[in-house]
């Protein structure tokens, strides 16, 4: 394997040609001809529906489920929709939120938690958010260190009980104090009775660098999204202690964000934006074949920058935990899912701001749903979503059971957030 994954990122940039380059890899391959016929042709809309703005720079973070933007500008279905994606490399998730909040990004695949924080200030910047769409479930995981694993954790309980026995500063990893793998981390320590803010010491990497810090010792475990918890495997330094379905299956990850400035301003490119997005997410989930295709494109250096076996197991659904055990995932990374996983529900974007109350990352219980309304833009959504044909559910609500057997359905969400045992005062 190389060990590539603190070299400096190299950013798509329409100028290097970059966009061009991976237009040919694209026809060497054989994706071009998988591209429905008319997406070269014109606008889907003219005149007061076209698109305000035609160029859109949409941030990422190089993790396998930026694939659905890295698609939508690949395989051009921008075009069709009158707009032209750049999808521009970004380092950390502190990065990705300064240029969405200042405008250098016009979007960005994000973490969900990441711009409700933002909403409300939580931890810096605060400006009016909104969420698009949702880009994935499920496809993150919890790794811990292969020392620890030698010692006997391997999973959540064995890593409780080594706690207890072994006492030192044990030190692990999320991506982003609001965002998903630090909730993913939270709630699954929790569950087996850890305390991440008293029992530990809890520290923040960009995704990149997870893989490169635990080498060298830096922490015992990480919360991260693929493929660096496969390639911690694939180097040899860590297993998969659980994977973020098991936390939560189907679970909201990444969303298309934005500033909600941007959705008054532009609505139609806005609109868009998520009907690429869209159509790119029904495309890799359409086949075997075309995940695979996927995996081929986004694993090169100007997206995740890693060997292509390192995404494509997991992204099919076979999965090792680095420790001889091997099994296929039904609840693997999933994009589109018939459109079950693109709708913005309400009480997916709730559900994390009862976890920053959890965890003491807001003081006071805001009006969640008040919040999540003035954040998701689900009447813009169901506007793409009838101009593509995907279907969308009839209530802005889901109920789910984690981990822990606590079910969330949205309801008294206030009581939920306080009603956890493990929190912080």
């Amino acid at each position: 394997m190389r060990n590539n994954e603190t070299r400096k990122p190299v950013l798509p940039d329409a100028r290097r040609g970059t966009r061009r380059a991976f237009l040919k890899q694209a026809a060497a391959t054989g994706i071009m001809g998988l591209v429905p016929p008319g997406v070269r042709q014109a606008a889907w809309a003219a005149g007061s529906d076209g698109p305000e703005k035609k160029e859109v720079k949409i941030g990422f973070i190089p993790l396998t489920d930026c694939a659905s933007v890295v698609m939508a500008s690949v395989l051009k279905f921008d075009e069709k929709y009158g707009i032209k994606i750049i999808p521009t490399k970004e380092s950390s998730w502190a990065g990705v939120r300064d240029k969405v909040v200042n405008g250098e990004l016009d979007a960005a695949h994000v973490l969900y938690g990441l711009i409700y924080g933002v909403h409300l200030g939580n931890g810096g910047p605060r400006k009016d958010m909104a969420v698009l769409m949702t880009i994935n479930n499920n496809g993150q995981a919890i790794s811990l260190s292969k020392k620890l694993a030698d010692k006997g954790a391997v999973d959540g309980p064995s890593l409780a009980k080594l706690m207890t026995t072994e006492k030192r500063e044990y030190t692990f990893a999320q991506t982003f104090p609001t965002g998903t793998h630090a909730m993913w981390l939270y709630y699954w320590m929790a569950s087996v009775g850890i305390n991440p803010f008293r029992d530990a010491k809890i520290i923040t990497v960009p995704p990149p660098q997870m893989v490169a810090n635990m080498r060298i010792g830096n922490m015992d475990g990480f919360s991260v999204g693929e493929p660096w918890n496969h390639r911690a495997i694939a180097d040899g330094i860590g297993i998969t202690a659980a994977t973020s379905q098991e936390v939560w299956k189907d679970h909201p990850e990444k969303v298309l964000g934005t500033t909600n400035e941007f959705v008054q301003k532009y609505p139609n490119t806005a609109r868009a934006m998520i009907m690429a997005v869209l159509e790119a997410s029904r495309w890799i989930d359409a086949s075997l074949s075309n995940r695979s295709k996927m995996a081929e494109v986004v694993s090169n250096t100007a997206y995740v920058n890693t060997s292509v076996d390192v995404i494509n197991q997991r992204i099919l659904g076979r999965y090792q935990n680095g420790l001889g055990k091997t099994w296929d995932d039904k609840d693997h990374m999933k994009f589109f899912n018939d459109g079950a996983v693109n709708f913005p529900y309400l009480s997916d974007g709730m559900w994390f701001l009862t976890q920053h109350k959890r965890w003491g990352l807001m003081k006071q219980d805001p009006d969640y749903l008040a919040v999540a309304k003035q954040i998701n833009k689900i009447d813009l959504y169901k506007e793409a979503a009838s101009q593509v044909k995907v279907s969308v559910p009839k209530d802005p609500m889901r109920s789910s059971k984690l981990i822990d057997g606590v079910v969330w359905d949205g309801r008294n969400p206030a009581v939920y957030a306080g009603g956890f045992k493990i929190k912080v005062a």
